[in-house]
């Protein structure tokens, strides 16, 4: 008989962030009655990964909808009904509370010390298969992209770009680096090789933090998408950084559209703060700057405009 071979690092890292996040990541199931994109039985299907020790869950804004609650099942057979504590649509954040006995929590990560070409695993439950692992890269970092939650139009700001495989059902999920660390909450599937997550960093802990005490997190809204772009070299030289944020959609009648701002404007800094990240932007997007005037420079054919906006508050469909 042939020697068995052991497993390489690469098959071994993926394994152990498997059996380490499995477990942790429970399939939902969400009555969405009346709703176009419901599954089966007039639910939608996604996952849901618990990170206290006290049964809350995150997942997706777009997996509850305005459902009240549901039902979670974990990989060891167990099931308990859980509610919504809170969503938040900008970020496509959802915290949930179960009212059973959940698995230990998993870890908390922090998103921004990945890097392009890092190992991630993508753990959720593709078409109701629960416990299912897929394995990819970090493929690009600092995405800005529209998307629909509940019929009304969103934009997900800050995302992860990853190729592990995902399917209807992962939404929801774990991605995690190779120490099992949660970094990424699944999110979308953007097409074929394709597909994104949001975060975990200050940002989105300051979030679910919000859902957890209040049920819902003010935030401020400009009505951009952005993506990362270097400044030309005199102005990086100038401002002492290599990029800025290259508005790539104006959403008609939101607040960058009426302070004037453009697609294809290249965004400097904003409320005095430099921009060189999408995530940069979101940390001013909270309640205190809803309603007040917000400075803007961006450059411009070339030269530097400046441009007052005034954040509206964004308002669940």
């Amino acid at each position: 008989m042939p020697e068995q071979q052991p497993l390489d690092s690469y098959s071994q890292i993926v394994a152990g962030v498997a059996a380490e996040l499995t477990g942790k990541v429970a399939s939902l199931r969400v009555p969405q009655a009346g709703r176009a994109w419901a599954g089966r039985g007039g639910e939608s299907l996604g996952s849901g990964v618990v990170f206290t020790g006290d049964g809350f869950m995150l997942t997706n804004a777009h997996v509850v909808g305005g459902a009240a609650g549901g039902t979670a099942a974990f990989a060891d057979g167990s099931t308990t009904p859980f509610r919504v504590v809170g969503t938040d649509p900008l970020s496509d954040l959802a915290v949930l509370r179960a009212s059973g006995t959940t698995p230990p929590p998993a870890e908390l990560g922090e998103a921004d010390q990945l890097v392009v070409g890092q190992l991630v695993v993508a753990v959720g439950n593709p078409l109701g298969l629960a416990g299912s692992v897929t394995a990819g890269v970090v493929s690009a970092l600092g995405r800005s992209l529209p998307t629909r939650s509940a019929g009304a139009a969103r934009l997900i700001e800050d995302v992860i770009q990853t190729d592990a495989a995902l399917n209807p059902g992962n939404s929801g999920g774990a991605l995690a680096d190779s120490h099992s660390q949660v970094v990424g909450i699944n999110t979308a599937v953007a097409g074929v090789g394709l597909g994104l997550a949001v975060p975990v960093n200050a940002t989105t802990r300051r979030i679910i933090a919000a859902l957890m005490r209040h049920g819902k997190v003010r935030r401020a809204y400009l009505g951009l998408v952005s993506v990362p772009a270097p400044l030309p070299a005199m102005l990086a030289e100038r401002v002492g950084r290599p990029t800025g944020l290259r508005v790539a959609e104006v959403v008609a009648g939101g607040p960058a559209d009426r302070a004037g701002l453009r697609a294809g404007d290249l965004l400097v800094s904003a409320g005095g703060s430099p921009v060189a990240a999408a995530q940069d932007l979101q940390r001013l997007m909270f309640a205190e700057a809803i309603g007040r005037p917000m400075a803007i420079t961006v450059m411009r054919n070339g030269a530097l405009v400046d441009v007052i906006a005034e954040p509206s508050e964004l308002v669940s469909a």
